[in-house]
Formats: C-alpha cells, sequence, structure tokens
C-alpha cells in the first residue's frame, strides 16, 4: 500500500515489512546488510517503485575521524556524562521522549506505543543515557548485531538543543563501537534532498548502499 511520504510530499511511498522475534545478532547483520530498520518487532525497508532516495548509510568505525565542526561539538559537550547499559525502562526517558516528540514534531505520545517501539527486545539492544550536572538530558535506542552498533532511535529535551546532542550522540555511539572492536555504526537512511536526515553524510568515512545491487560503496572523505 501506498502513502504519502513523509520526506517529500509530492511523492508516495511504501515499505516492505518483516515481523520477528528473537532475532540474534548475526541474523540482525543480515538484516541491516540489505537496508533493513526497525521498530520493536517490525523489520522494514524502503520499496519505492520510482525512488531511491532513502540511502542506508553506515560509518567505517576503525576510521572514523572527526570534523573540525564535530570537534567543536565534542568540547561543548565535554561536561556531560554518557553512560551506555541495558535497555531499561524509566518514566523519565519516557518523559524526554514525550517532551521532544510534542516541540519537535508536534506529536503527542502514547506510553504503550513507546514500549512496543523501543524495548520490546525483538534483538540485542542498548541504551545510550546523557547526563548533564547529574540530570538525565537525552537517551538513544540501539541495536546490536555481531558486527555493528545501529542507531535505531535518540531523542533529547530540546531545552539543551544547543548542545546539538544529535550530533554528540553519533561520535560517542561511534566511539562505544569501537571499544567493542565492532566494524560499522548504521546511521539510518541518508536523504541529501532533506534537512532533516542530510546531516549523516557529514560523518566520515562511511558506505551507502545500492539499493538495485544491495552492494555498499564508499563515500565522502577518505572513499577510494
Amino acid at each position: 500500500m501506498f502513502s504519502p511520504c513523509a520526506y517529500f510530499p509530492e511523492r508516495m511511498w511504501r515499505f516492505v515489512y518483516l515481523y520477528a522475534d528473537e532475532v540474534s545478532g548475526e541474523e540482525l547483520d543480515g538484516l541491516l546488510e540489505i537496508g533493513f530498520r526497525k521498530f520493536g518487532n517490525y523489520f522494514f525497508r524502503p520499496h519505492c517503485e520510482t525512488c531511491w532516495g532513502c540511502i542506508p548509510l553506515r560509518i567505517l568505525v576503525s576510521e572514523f575521524r572527526l570534523t573540525k565542526s564535530q570537534r567543536r561539538v565534542a568540547r561543548i559537550c565535554s561536561d556531560i556524562e554518557v553512560r551506555f547499559a541495558d535497555l531499561e525502562y524509566r518514566d523519565e526517558i519516557f518523559e524526554i521522549y514525550r517532551e521532544h516528540s510534542l516541540s519537535r514534531f508536534g506529536r503527542e505520545s502514547d506510553r504503550d506505543e513507546f514500549l512496543a517501539s523501543f524495548y520490546a527486545r525483538s534483538c540485542p539492544g542498548i541504551q545510550s543515557e546523557y547526563y548533564l550536572d547529574g540530570r538525565l538530558i537525552a537517551a538513544g535506542f540501539i541495536d546490536r548485531s555481531k558486527e555493528s552498533l545501529s542507531s535505531v532511535y535518540f531523542v533529547f529535551n530540546t531545552a539543551y538543543e544547543r548542545y546539538r546532542l544529535g550530533t554528540y550522540s553519533v561520535i560517542k555511539e561511534v566511539e562505544h563501537a569501537a571499544s567493542l572492536g565492532l566494524s560499522y555504526y548504521y546511521l539510518g537512511y541518508y536523504i541529501e534532498k532533506n534537512h532533516s536526515m542530510a546531516y549523516k553524510g557529514h560523518f566520515h568515512p562511511h558506505e551507502t548502499m545500492d539499493w538495485p545491487t544491495l552492494q555498499w560503496r564508499r563515500e565522502g572523505e577518505g572513499a577510494l
């Protein structure tokens, strides 16, 4: 079924869905390799007939280097403590999600839907937590495969927007992937002509997937 595209309203989009429980790390690698993402137990990827605009992107962890702008963000956020932990629901995390969704997208949030999207244990996962002066100000939800981390979603208290926490979360989560000896950090779909998604192309070096062939190719700084 087609529906209006969230990124290009003049276009229509559709997805292939897969419902799965207890996906292993190895199985998750296979799904990520062919462009799948997930919320809860539902894995999905675009299946649009005339558009290949949602491009899977992954950062090459061992080679990752900060740009000048990203180093500036790291300095601004130097007082923020980052913790990684097993998935564990807390009301304070939902409150950040609720405020973020309302402030950024004008969308009310349902607690049960939140739990189903981010705490259904369909595959190995962890969460990242960001603290300033002892207060939780942001959280990320991350899938863990055998070879990679995959960012599912990231939310922050919008009162701290000046810290550019979205960028900082990528920096710290790539660093965490490196500490675990992993090869890739999947950043979701890169959409060059959409401002809210184009930032993903600023992390180097990275690879993007070609939908017709399902082959990954190196892009950007450091490309061969």
